[in-house]
């Protein structure tokens, strides 16, 4: 059947170039009409050739979209207004008066990773062609290209010159504990004979019984073989302030994260995929986890709510890295190929926007479980009233303020000038006691105030800058 169709197709394509070139079916009973029709058949097979080689990928670059609504909408009919509304709360940070702030805040945010491998590897065996039981170097390449993408550094394959290109400000570090408090590497292996491959929507679960770290500590991110060409996928950050449906205990708090086939996982070693071989699947999967959209918002010409991302028609789908052009509302634009959210090769992205940098930091102070994520690294002991702390001090490089309280709260830490005046100002929401950085670095020397406030408490304390 398939070897018919195609030749039936390829004899229609045949004959419209012939009839392209101006020729008839006559000149096919000449000696000249016969090679003719060799040649342009040799032609044709070779442009067929050529075309699947370099353009059609046999691989998915991404499911998250297909996850979200095949699945997880499926199972919490509350998800999608979830987003919805943690989209409009990030809005609205950027849109007001926040987004001064956000912008302001240098704050790098680090966070915790676990890597689960999961493998059918009876021997154990860590290592080598076509094993899932991939190694700690090859787990290891993987958070070194993370760091080198987000925080765009210079002389790595993340740096740019791009004008929109931005630093994120957001690191990623493997786990030095373990939930219990135990030393830990940070990767966990798991044999699991039942199965040798895992179906990219229906094992979600099964993945996360085999093995988690509650979601709100840990960047969980599970590696294992994939079945249906998909090269990973992530689930979408939500909002439970304001809206019901993912308590504690829900289901998806324990498949969050990500699921990445091995071998898409890391660089320079290991069983890798040569088109995506640089590691770029999970910094694409992580820019959805902290909120992303594809470029095209999933749709001709769609949206991300990202201001200074390009109109796109398509994602670059291809094996190659050639420029592009989107025609949208009667404007050809560039496709920015480039970047992390599109479906390009590995080899073509190195480029988060301004704009993406500051939906991922809003995201991540904005959803609850992300908030709380980036806390629980500098969490601090709760304390029954408002406690403030600012040390070196003098301090002649940023430093650090201890702010303690009870429970989770939303609060501020602000820098004033003698005048009254703030200079710098953070902000977060919904967070634990914390240790935070002060930004300030390029302040004129001098006396400054430094004022932590929640809801019905304020405290303050002096800092010398030097």
């Amino acid at each position: 059947m398939d070897a018919m169709w195609f030749g039936t197709g390829l004899c229609v394509r045949l004959l419209r170039h012939m009839k392209k070139q101006g020729n008839n079916l006559n000149c096919l009973l000449t000696g000249t009409g016969w090679r003719w029709l060799a040649g342009s058949f040799v032609l044709l097979l070779t442009q067929l050739a050529v075309g699947q080689s370099t353009s059609v990928p046999v691989y998915k670059r991404c499911g998250t979209t297909d996850y979200e609504q095949q699945i997880l909408q499926r199972r919490n009919p509350l998800r999608q207004k979830q987003i919805q509304e943690l989209n409009r709360q990030v809005d609205q940070v950027l849109q007001d008066r926040q987004y001064l702030r956000l912008k302001a805040d240098e704050t790098v945010y680090r966070i915790p990773v676990v890597v689960h491998v999961i493998h059918s590897n009876a021997s154990g065996t860590v290592g080598g062609s076509s094993n899932p039981n991939i190694t700690d170097e090859q787990i290891q390449s993987q958070i070194q290209v993370l760091n080198e993408d987000y925080r765009r550094k210079e002389n790595t394959n993340g740096f740019n010159t791009n004008p929109a290109g931005a630093d994120t400000g957001i690191e990623f570090f493997l786990a030095t504990a373990d939930p219990d408090g135990n030393p830990s590497n940070g990767i966990t292996r798991h044999y699991y004979p039942q199965k040798t491959s895992f179906d990219v929507f229906n094992d979600d679960i099964l993945l996360s019984q085999i093995t988690y770290w509650p979601s709100d500590r840990y960047l969980n991110i599970w590696v294992a073989p994939l079945e249906n060409n998909y090269l990973g996928f992530a689930q979408f950050p939500t909002t439970a302030d304001t809206l019901k449906g993912l308590e504690p205990n829900e289901t998806n708090e324990f498949i969050d994260g990500l699921i990445i086939d091995y071998r898409n996982f890391g660089r320079g070693t290991g069983p890798l995929r040569s088109t995506y071989n640089l590691g770029r699947t999970a910094t694409h999967e992580i820019g959805h986890w902290l909120g992303l959209l594809h470029l095209n918002g999933d749709a001709t010409c769609g949206t991300d709510y990202v201001v200074d991302t390009p109109p796109t028609e398509d994602l670059n789908q291809t094996t190659v890295c050639n420029e592009r052009f989107s025609n949208c509302s009667g404007r050809r634009t560039r496709d920015m190929i480039e970047n992390y959210l599109m479906y390009s090769p590995d080899a073509c992205m190195n480029v988060f926007t301004q704009g993406q940098r500051e939906r991922m930091r809003a995201v991540l102070a904005l959803s609850p479980r992300r908030a709380r994520l980036i806390r629980s690294v500098d969490a601090l002991p709760e304390t029954e009233s408002l406690t403030l702390n600012v040390f070196p001090n003098p301090a002649t490089e940023n430093p650090t303020a201890e702010v303690q309280f009870t429970g989770f709260q939303s609060f501020t830490v602000d820098v004033l000038d003698v005048g009254g005046r703030i200079v710098r100002t953070l902000a977060y929401n919904n967070a634990p006691s914390t240790r935070v950085t002060l930004p300030v670095n390029g302040l004129p020397t001098g006396l400054y105030v430094v004022r932590a406030k929640t809801g019905d408490q304020a405290v303050s304390r002096r800092l010398l800058v030097q």
